[in-house]
């Protein structure tokens, strides 16, 4: 199919490249900018992007898709087009499944519900593999077997490879393979109640929550072992001030040291959990202002190179629990870039180049993928109203564990084109 997308203002933070112009793409790659044939081939489609920012498609590299094991709470499909309606074309799911994602049959049954998906919602969908068995902690998977059957990277995302002996196994492994390990940097043994940061909030409930050392030790721990063994690493989801500085520091003198954040991380604090209960509980949880003004900071700095949502979805049932004993996690990929926008761009901490930068270029670079704007790319493209406001009251997860809910955000996605297709519409 050929696709003409007329007037866009077109912003690539690779390139830089930022005009108002036209961008012809034909056999899922991006033929021109600027010009286009005359005539036009026969049945070609046509958008007028008029008003509308054209950008790279929009990359995640941290959702939870449930599949295995939970598909009351998301499948394959349902996080699929939860991913394209949020404008990104490629995302990169974690390994904690049930069966988890530590085998070569697990990453072949993803393999196959993959392809299931893309016959209806074009979406490049990359898969990891657990670091250890059972992500027990205690054995070490056969990396090699894994990074040849498909995974993308390995992870034990949820629980933290607290054998440092083990870790840097895999990290001499994974350097090896030249795939990325991404960390969950939580120390369990200093935490009594997850989900809730040990602060003002968590006393007033009358718990006392996970402190912020829990994952500073972590982090200080795990950048040590990755300039020992020359892994290339991502420290996910950064909540604390000091891990914002420790990633500045270790990124000094190396460049394999990586970093991401979330939304809701740099959106909320942990009064949004006296407001909104569980579903402002996520681990590692929401802090003090203080933390929120260090991770966006580290964001337009470049310190954290990659905008990644953690999205987790969970039922109405499970959140309704009591906050104790609620699962943690939120939903992000349908509210990620409008968040960006609201809080980050019209609150003139970054500009939209930046914003797209750390929600493309810097999450592509981690794991390898092309992007950008220009003739011979792939036609993988988001469009969508940066002045537009949007209540935020549905999504096509098939959950809906949001703190954003009923919220009013500025920036809303109007097509995603993925191998120059058209996988989503408003």
């Amino acid at each position: 199919m050929d696709l003409l997308i007329q007037n866009a203002h077109i912003l690539d933070p690779l390139s830089g490249l930022d005009l108002i112009s036209d961008l012809y793409l034909s056999d899922g790659l991006i033929r021109s900018v600027g010009s286009f044939p005359d005539p036009l081939p026969e049945n070609t489609q046509k958008i007028n992007a008029n008003g509308l920012i054209a950008a790279p498609g929009l990359i995640d590299i941290h959702v939870h898709f449930r599949d295995p094991g939970f598909p009351e709470k998301e499948t394959v499909k349902s996080g699929a087009a939860a991913a394209v309606a949020g404008g990104f074309t490629t995302v990169v799911m974690m390994a904690n499944t049930k069966p988890a994602a530590d085998s070569v049959e697990v990453l072949s049954y993803l393999a196959e519900r993959i392809g299931e998906v893309n016959r209806t919602i074009p979406l490049h969908i990359l898969r990891t593999a657990a670091v250890t068995k059972g992500l027990g902690g205690l054995e070490l998977n056969d990396l090699k077997a894994l990074s040849d059957a498909g995974a993308a990277g390995f992870t034990d995302d949820g629980i933290p490879v607290m054998d440092t002996g083990l870790l840097a196994e895999a990290f001499l492994l994974a350097s090896s393979l030249k795939k990325p390990v991404s960390l969950h940097e939580e120390d369990p043994r200093l935490i009594t109640e997850n989900g809730i940061n040990a602060g003002t909030v968590s006393a007033k409930m009358g718990l006392t929550g996970s402190p912020r050392e829990a994952e500073i030790s972590m982090i200080r721990r795990d950048i040590a072992i990755a300039a020992r063994t020359g892994a290339c690493v991502n420290i996910q989801h950064i909540s604390t001030k000091e891990g914002v500085e420790l990633i500045r520091e270790a990124r000094k003198s190396n460049p394999d040291i990586h970093a991401e954040a979330t939304p809701h991380h740099f959106s909320l604090t942990e009064d949004a959990v006296w407001v909104h209960g569980t579903l402002a509980k996520m681990n590692p949880p929401l802090r003090t202002e203080e933390d929120r003004l260090a991770v966006i900071e580290g964001l337009r700095d470049g310190t954290i190179e990659s905008i990644a949502t953690d999205h987790a979805p969970h039922t109405a049932a499970e959140k309704a629990k009591p906050f104790a004993k609620a699962p943690s996690g939120i939903i992000g990929l349908e509210t990620a870039l409008p968040l960006g926008i609201t809080y980050l761009v019209k609150a003139g901490h970054l500009s939209m180049m930046q914003l797209l930068a750390r929600m493309s270029a810097g999450p592509a670079a981690l794991y390898g993928i092309e992007t950008g704007i220009r003739p011979g790319a792939p036609a993988d493209l988001v469009l969508f109203d940066p002045d537009e406001e949007q209540r935020i009251t549905s999504f096509y997860s098939a959950s809906s564990n949001s703190p954003f809910l009923g919220e009013t955000l500025t920036g809303v996605v109007k097509a995603t084109v993925c191998g120059g297709k058209i996988a989503y519409r408003a």
